[in-house]
């Protein structure tokens, strides 16, 4: 049986030493703050906003919530950002996705300054992380980098196969493993022979957003498989996009859903926050 990448206990370890450090910081008269930007209430964007609060609340850094009816105009939106940036309080700013449709994602993305992009999603800090500079690298991939780093998996070396080349995930994940050593395939939606390829990967890193789509014959014995989707099933219950069933009795280590990824993402936002504040304050 494979080692099952426990995420929320990672996750718990990484929010902990968050959190002695911003009480730290705030002995030497330092504070962080998060503004936090949602345009109408989808359900699961409220549940994610949530789940961002609350981890605020336990790390110590004030969470500013902006809930905007879904008739909000873009420009109504630009200025709301604009007035942010121009807070010398405000360290870290998130808008919430998906925005409702008369709004344009690109332009909201790029509005937000590059020193309060936690989300990792200006273009500056995509090209930061392009040629290796100093930037807010994408939640999800740095948490993965996590994950492999505290399970003590190395990477520097191994064949790593990224299935899915999405801005958020996918491509930087690439990029994140190019500078941990490895040597990285991208498969997508057009790769051909896309079995054989997953087979030949020491570390199989899967975000194509099909339910349970990777199964044992694209993984080889001893593979190391991080699942980053997330899928509810008709029966109520979640799965990835790898049937885990399947897959964990010939990968080495795993990580399940949930509990896997997930956790780590958030986590890694409250990093990001954090090291905003250390950065410009």
């Amino acid at each position: 049986m494979s080692f099952i990448i426990d995420g929320k206990t990672i996750a718990a370890t990484i929010k902990d030493e968050l959190r002695q450090e911003v009480e730290l910081l705030k002995a030497q008269g330092k504070s962080c703050a998060l503004a936090v930007i949602q345009v109408g209430n989808d359900p699961a964007s409220s549940v994610y906003v949530r789940n961002k609060k609350n981890a605020c609340n336990y790390i110590g850094i004030t969470s500013l919530s902006y809930e905007l009816p879904e008739e909000t105009t873009e420009e109504e939106l630009l200025a709301c950002i604009d007035q942010l940036n121009e807070d010398p309080n405000v360290h870290g700013i998130l808008c919430q996705l998906p925005l409702p449709r008369h709004m344009d994602e690109n332009k909201v993305i790029r509005r937000i300054s590059p020193k309060k992009d936690v989300d990792g999603f200006h273009p500056e800090n995509v090209g930061a992380l392009t040629i290796g500079q100093e930037g807010f690298v994408s939640c999800t991939p740095a948490g993965i980098i996590q994950l492999l780093k505290r399970s003590n998996i190395p990477m520097e070396g191994k064949h790593c196969v990224v299935v899915g080349r999405s801005n958020i995930v996918g491509k930087p994940m690439a990029l994140l493993m190019l500078q941990e050593n490895a040597t990285v395939t991208v498969c997508h939606s057009r790769t051909q022979n896309l079995k054989e390829i997953c087979k030949e990967a020491d570390i199989l890193i899967v975000a194509i957003g099909k339910p349970q789509f990777i199964n044992e014959e694209y993984v080889k014995d001893g593979a190391v498989v991080i699942d980053v989707g997330i899928h509810r099933m008709e029966d109520g219950h979640l799965c990835g996009d790898v049937d885990f069933e399947s897959v964990s009795p010939k990968a080495s280590a795993i990580t399940p859903v949930p509990g896997g990824v997930g956790p780590m993402t958030i986590c890694m936002l409250m990093h990001n926050c954090v090291e905003a504040m250390k950065r410009f304050s």
